[in-house]
């Protein structure tokens, strides 16, 4: 085993780009795997290896860990049924054949970090959820569970496997903000529907603190709440932003045009998922930004 060689599934995205890079400046050799080598090597030059299949992969072993990022983003279109079961094999699809080869390692890889959501918990209103809550059956909750199921094989092929259940993560190059940031600029910001929802986020600092924390701590295993440990409902959200901005706060959404435009999909923004990240606290982690509108500041650069 390569003790500092990591495989990424999802390296081109807006979190596994940022993780690549991340890993790079800490002297990680890092591997991606990517059916587009050009768009690998057109992000990060010659910084990186390129695979473009699981059968080229070495064997499982010769890697200290799996993160495993791929999928079709799941705000990118209106959720057809085609759409929807490409979000599924994006992400549970390929997840079996990452498993698969683990498995016919002759050493399986330490570690795997797999991708998932707070979407995993649906929407649960202003009820507090911890990594032991019961979940609320819809599209996203099932999409999330069936994702984890297909990661946690890996843990009868002798990985440890750590599930990272992302909330909304906050950075400049991507993410939510990239898609509020312009109406909010102009003075067009407003909270969807009652603003009531509740929107469980995290810096993206802290989210690759915590990635990174699952690739070297070995007591670490299972799923974790990756959000900070005070999440905002909308309406907080909105006011946070139009005030770092200083912007007014003037074009509520209602509900009904929010459905009416993205479908099914619209329970991405109105759903509510009021969640804490009680196993990461548990073991110590230390988040850098805890208060939402100290990490809007760091991340707009705003004094």
């Amino acid at each position: 085993m390569n003790t500092n060689s990591i495989l990424i599934s999802g390296g081109t995205g807006f979190l596994g780009s940022a993780l690549t890079k991340q890993l790079i400046q800490k002297n990680y050799a890092v591997t991606i795997l990517s059916r587009s080598a050009e768009k690998v090597f057109a992000t990060f030059g010659n910084s990186v290896q390129a695979v473009s299949s699981i059968t080229d992969l070495p064997d499982a072993g010769s890697f200290k860990a799996v993160v495993n990022l791929a999928g079709a983003g799941i705000f990118d279109q209106r959720w057809t049924e085609p759409r929807k079961q490409l979000l599924r094999d994006s992400r549970i699809k390929l997840t079996k054949q990452l498993v698969a080869w683990i498995a016919s390692a002759t050493q399986p890889a330490p570690a795997v970090v797999s991708g998932s959501a707070i979407g995993v918990y649906g929407d649960q209103g202003d009820k507090f959820l911890t990594e032991n809550s019961a979940s609320i059956a819809d599209f996203s909750q099932q999409l999330c569970a069936d994702w984890e199921s297909a990661a946690l094989e890996a843990e009868k092929f002798g990985s440890r496997v750590c599930l990272i259940r992302t909330g909304l993560v906050l950075g400049d190059n991507g993410g939510i903000l990239k898609r509020m940031l312009l109406p909010f600029r102009l003075g067009l910001g407003g909270r969807l529907g009652n603003g009531k929802q509740w929107m469980s986020w995290i810096h993206l600092h802290d989210w690759l603190a915590i990635v990174e924390a699952m690739i070297e701590q070995p007591a670490m295993r299972g799923p974790y709440n990756a959000t900070a440990p005070e999440p905002v409902n909308n309406q907080q959200f909105s006011a946070s932003l139009a005030s770092v901005l200083k912007r007014p706060l003037l074009m509520p959404i209602p509900e009904a045009p929010l459905k009416l435009l993205l479908g099914e999909m619209a329970a991405l923004v109105l759903g509510s998922q009021r969640v804490l990240p009680e196993r990461l606290l548990a073991q110590g982690f230390a988040f850098k930004y805890s208060q939402l509108d100290t990490a809007l500041r760091d991340i707009l650069h705003k004094p």
